[in-house]
């Protein structure tokens, strides 16, 4: 049995003694869980900088990153043109609390391109743009519920910390400690990819549901993408009974292309939330949508919402820079391109090696899984073995150089950095660490 396959290999040196500091004074030593190497075993590696597709530890050692902060680095870690905007903002000031052109420039910017993002208000977190979408949703339409999907992930507000328990939309329980009993009984939770299921769901419960929240592309529990004909009905029913579609675009927004899974979809949803690509590495997110609705939030409306550090004119800026980039260079399409070829040749690499891995992949992200036999859309979908093996996977190609995410629940992701070269590198590291991993 090889270290890989047995006991999870524990950080040493500087990273080990960070780690135990670390312990001392933050919960699990982390500040948020993933970080902690729980699910693929062993102690975290820590880093102390990155310059485009590569991360190096305290010790030095550099590694291919395929998390790029689990997703805003698009345009890889360090990116000149992004830093130049960062150094010019801080040389202005870092944070005015007060009306400022950087948040302008970069919310005309999206509301030009986007054509159901009619206002927008910049937060400083994915589950702040979902909390704020959801508030909105229940001002709006008056109704308090709101349904939600086993497998997709909205952040860590209460209302979303629910699970489906036994039973359609029935019986559910918090998947956090803390999460009220009377949170659960405005959440509705169903499957992914059932049309049944969700027919089922808006014709016992359609008038009470303020609105439906949805990944259009579920990029935290594995990478599942679902039909377009059942999105479309989704929306379709949200429309009949009067509640609103709330697309979360917090990973695949400005990832997938300029436009998102809706540009590509062609749905048009009431609200939208977005962040990571967008803040192009900073604390950035925002929520979005119908004027109609958005004007409900203070100081128009009723509906309140601040933020200290909120439009942060730093993050703006970043943001701005990412994207006006993205744009320029017609990034979207040569990163997809390329991450398409490299998925291709990975998934070929798998089979002369002998390991029946599936890799998945849409636009810049990819996921790793033992072999199906058909499109894993659903949570039920996911091999049993996935936590185990993948801990294997992990380790053997952090020991070659490669950091994918600790977790086999997370996505990868390929920047603008990651040249052929670098790729050709991944390639051979991640099939040697698949054989040496073991059948999935």
């Amino acid at each position: 049995m090889t270290q890989a396959q047995g006991q999870r290999p524990k950080a040493q040196g500087r990273s080990a003694a960070l780690f135990d500091r670390a312990l001392r004074v933050t919960p699990g030593g982390v500040h948020s869980p993933v970080r902690a190497f729980r699910s693929v075993g062993g102690s975290p590696v820590f880093f102390a900088r990155g310059a485009g597709a590569r991360l190096f530890d305290v010790e030095g050692r550099a590694y291919i990153d395929f998390c790029q902060s689990f997703g805003p680095l698009i345009l890889g870690h360090a990116d000149p043109h992004v830093a130049r905007a960062v150094r010019e903002a801080i040389d202005n000031g870092w944070s005015f609390g007060a009306c400022e052109p950087y948040s302008l420039a970069l919310a005309e910017w999206v509301a030009r391109r986007l054509p159901w993002v009619e206002r927008i208000r910049f937060v400083s977190s994915g589950t702040e743009a979902v909390m704020s979408a959801l508030r909105i949703a229940r001002a709006a339409t008056g109704r308090a519920r709101i349904l939600k999907f086993e497998g997709c992930y909205h952040g860590h507000t209460d209302a979303m910390l629910v699970q489906a328990g036994s039973g359609l939309a029935g019986r559910r329980a918090a998947s956090s400690a803390g999460v009220p009993d009377g949170i659960l009984n405005d959440t509705l939770v169903a499957p992914l990819d059932d049309l049944e299921a969700l027919q089922r769901v808006f014709d016992a419960d359609g008038a009470t549901l303020a609105g439906a929240i949805v990944e259009p592309l579920p990029a935290n529990y594995g990478l599942l993408p679902q039909r377009r004909d059942w999105l479309a009905k989704l929306a379709a029913l949200c429309a009949a009974h009067g509640a609103l579609l709330i697309l979360d675009e917090v990973i695949s927004g400005f990832r997938v292309a300029r436009e998102g899974m809706s540009g590509e979809l062609g749905l048009r949803p009431d609200l939208v939330t977005y962040g990571k690509v967008l803040g192009g590495g900073f604390p950035v997110a925002a929520y979005a949508g119908r004027a109609d609705l958005m004007e409900l939030v203070a100081p128009v409306g009723p509906v309140y919402q601040a933020g200290t550090l909120s439009a942060n004119p730093v993050g703006m800026r970043a943001g701005l820079a990412t994207l006006s980039k993205m744009e320029e260079t017609e990034g979207w399409s040569v990163l997809n391109a390329r991450t398409a070829r490299f998925c291709a040749e990975l998934a070929a690499d798998f089979s002369r090696a002998g390991v029946p891995i599936d890799v998945v992949s849409h636009a810049s992200m990819f996921w790793l899984h033992g072999r199906t036999g058909a499109p894993v859309r659903r949570v039920d979908g996911i091999p049993a073995s996935q936590s185990a093996w993948y801990g294997r996977l992990f380790h053997a190609a952090l020991a070659r150089g490669v950091y994918l995410p600790p977790s086999g629940f997370e996505v990868s992701f390929l920047s603008m950095a990651h040249d052929d070269e670098i790729l050709g590198e991944a390639r051979a590291a991640l099939a040697a660490s698949a054989q040496e991993a073991g059948q999935p």
